[in-house]
């Protein structure tokens, strides 16, 4: 498969994970789908494989999604909010291999919640109110999301 080929898969799977931080974009199914048109494409046992691994771990994270708790209405979450929390969620996800994910994400919504409010106190009372009211799910949805890039990317290396 060519560069540009590559690239566009990554674009679209970049594009993905900033649809699971925008409500209303399907960001996993943008996700998957390049995932499907890189192994459609590639045609390698490690190509099913991850396209495989990747419908698995993307139904697990719906079910997980399906079963927490319904999101709070009164909360407000500000696309700052979102940004700070994807872009702290892909640092953590980088620097601390898989699991830093989860605490760059809360980290971002923390950082952007002390840099509007000023305080520590209620920064940490915002950030829990976000978590409360959309922020879980979002955090569940984009680890997802994240472990099937990293995958892609690991196997594209890899190869």
């Amino acid at each position: 498969m060519g560069v540009w080929q590559l690239l566009m898969v990554g674009g679209v799977m970049l594009l993905g994970l900033l649809g699971v931080l925008l409500p209303g974009v399907p960001g996993r199914l943008l996700v998957w789908a390049a995932v499907l048109w890189w192994a459609m494409h590639e045609l390698s046992g490690a190509a099913w494989a991850l396209l495989v691994g990747a419908t698995v771990v993307l139904l697990i994270i719906q079910v997980i999604v399906w079963l927490l708790p319904p999101r709070r209405r009164g909360v407000a979450v500000t696309r700052r909010t979102a940004v700070y929390a994807g872009v702290g969620a892909l640092v953590g996800f980088v620097v601390v291999p898989v699991v830093g994910a989860v605490p760059g994400f809360i980290g971002g919504i923390y950082v952007c919640e002390r840099r509007r409010l000023g305080g520590h106190g209620q920064a940490m009372a915002s950030t829990r109110s976000a978590m409360r009211a959309a922020g879980t799910s979002v955090l569940v949805e984009l680890f997802g999301c994240l472990l099937v890039v990293g995958a892609w990317v690991g196997v594209v290396l890899g190869t």
